[in-house]
């Protein structure tokens, strides 16, 4: 079990590495200061950072079966409860997803609702 553990934990760590790919390159000049420093500061309830303004995609979200779900890439997924941060309020008043692509697959790393208090 433990080695398990050991694994998932490199395995997100490395594709929170590939995130490193997006970046700001002066899109996002005209966003005010209190706005990136949110995105600075957001963490995902296991205090990983969910990396900045670059990475985080706006999006619209839907409830069911006690789940939030994201359209990604054209495809609805389920947000795992381990990537819900509701305790970081949102400031841009829709919700935020980000994701990383690993291994062929989409991690969702974290997500604000935009009604997160």
């Amino acid at each position: 079990m433990r080695r398990l553990a050991h694994i998932a934990l490199l395995a997100y760590l490395s594709a929170l590495a590939t995130a490193a790919s997006a970046f700001d390159t002066g899109q996002y000049e005209d966003v005010p200061s209190d706005i990136r420093a949110w995105f600075k500061s957001v963490m995902a309830p296991n205090g990983v950072p969910c990396c900045d303004i670059s990475d985080g995609h706006r999006t619209t979200y839907d409830f069911r079966e006690g789940a939030y779900w994201v359209p990604i890439e054209g495809q609805w997924m389920a947000v795992p409860e381990r990537a819900i941060i509701r305790d970081r309020g949102n400031p841009v008043g829709e919700a935020v997803v980000w994701y990383v692509h690993h291994r062929g697959s989409i991690i969702i790393s974290c997500f604000v609702p935009a009604d997160a208090v």
